[in-house]
């Protein structure tokens, strides 16, 4: 371990006897909050040097403040009942909980809670970002981006445009330099409805830009399976075979970089690679092209803006090929391939795992995965 990295793990160890997140410890490095921090735990001239050491070439694969979570890891947490439970309930209590553990960013998946938790039921709105912005801002965390509100309609309809601009204004009271959403741009296999799709995320990246913020996709592995855009034609003139180009790496060539970006999860780009391998070519043959996930991102790295970190355990018995664990413990080589995408420090992993949730017996695993999964990410060394 290099001394820059055993500075941070000191400064991480403090921060946790302190009960403050390494991200406040650090911050707090600058003023009077670092002074009294210290003189309680002790001298400590490491935890100040590392406070101003950059993002350079120091071997640590995923930057303190590039560590994230997406909400919906812990969406049981926030909508669990803060009168019947005394585990973190509600955001702001979730928020606080995150920040102890050292996470300097989230992701949301919605604006909603328990209705017992302070702010109420719904926060989707301009005074309900702004309560967010204030906890979000009392534990030194940063919204990177959600998965909110994308428009069913096309050409847009009156309510639809509202109801976006709400969400970009949203997104800029809580400080966000990204918005965008868990769906493909469209489910269809065709390419006619791909072509659509793109003509409709250029417009929203668009408005989007305009706002100062970038418009993302997320995506599961069918966005990796392949495009239908070849003859022969069936009853309703549509295509039934593949020239082997995928629906996503089509829908990247023809939208703007300028205006729309990706998240790649790469758990489920790593099931793409188990399950979609092949396709019937314009000949009637069958030919076999494995998806490479690393691949994708390297060709234009700064497309992909955030990732979703979500680890599996290989698993032959699945139709996935994978089990989805918390991070750090499965068989993605995540430092692979946070090594091979280039544009080191640009990245932002979001860690996420589906089924975090717990049940009655463990109210409290998912916010366990999210400690365990943490420490795992801030671990990766490349």
């Amino acid at each position: 371990m290099s001394a820059y990295e055993e500075e941070m793990e000191s400064a991480g160890n403090l921060g946790r006897r302190l009960g403050l997140s390494r991200r406040q410890l650090l911050a707090a490095t600058t003023g009077m909050a670092a002074a009294a921090a210290v003189a309680a735990a002790g001298p400590m001239k490491s935890v100040a040097r590392a406070a101003t050491a950059g993002n350079g070439p120091n071997g640590i694969l995923v930057p303190p403040p590039r560590r994230g979570i997406i909400l919906y890891t812990v969406r049981d947490a926030i909508s669990r009942d803060p009168l019947s439970s005394n585990l973190p309930s509600g955001f702001r209590a979730v928020f606080e909980e995150l920040a102890r553990i050292g996470y300097a960013q989230v992701e949301f998946a919605g604006y909603s809670q328990h209705r017992n938790a302070e702010g109420g039921a719904s926060l989707e709105s301009v005074e309900g970002a702004k309560l967010l912005r204030g906890w979000l801002d009392d534990n030194g965390l940063v919204a990177q981006g959600n998965h909110g509100f994308i428009p069913g309609s096309w050409p847009l309809s009156q309510a639809d445009l509202d109801r976006f601009k709400l969400h970009l204004e949203i997104a800029n009271i809580l400080g966000m330099a990204h918005v965008g959403t868990g769906s493909d741009p469209t489910g269809s296999a065709y390419k006619a409805d791909w072509d659509v799709a793109a003509e409709k995320w250029n417009a929203l990246g668009e408005i989007a830009t305009a706002a100062g913020l970038k418009l993302y996709t997320h995506n599961h592995d069918v966005a990796y399976s392949f495009l239908l855009d070849s003859g022969p034609l069936d009853a309703q003139g549509r295509p039934t075979r593949s020239s082997g180009i995928r629906r996503l790496e089509y829908f990247l060539q023809i939208t703007d970089p300028k205006h729309v970006w990706l998240e790649m999860d790469i758990f489920w780009a790593h099931v793409a690679q188990y399950k979609h391998k092949t396709f019937t070519a314009p000949d009637g043959s069958t030919q076999t092209q494995v998806f490479n996930p690393l691949g994708v991102v390297q060709a234009q790295t700064k497309r992909f803006p955030l990732f979703h970190a979500k680890d599996g355990k290989l698993n032959a018995a699945s139709s996935n090929g994978y089990d989805m664990v918390p991070f750090g413990t499965g068989d993605i080589d995540y430092a692979a391939f946070l090594r091979g995408v280039g544009a080191k420090g640009y990245h932002n992993p979001m860690y996420e795992q589906d089924n975090a949730p717990g049940n009655a017996s463990n109210p409290g695993q998912s916010l366990q995965y999210a400690d365990l999964s943490y420490r795992n990410m801030s671990e990766l060394r490349g």
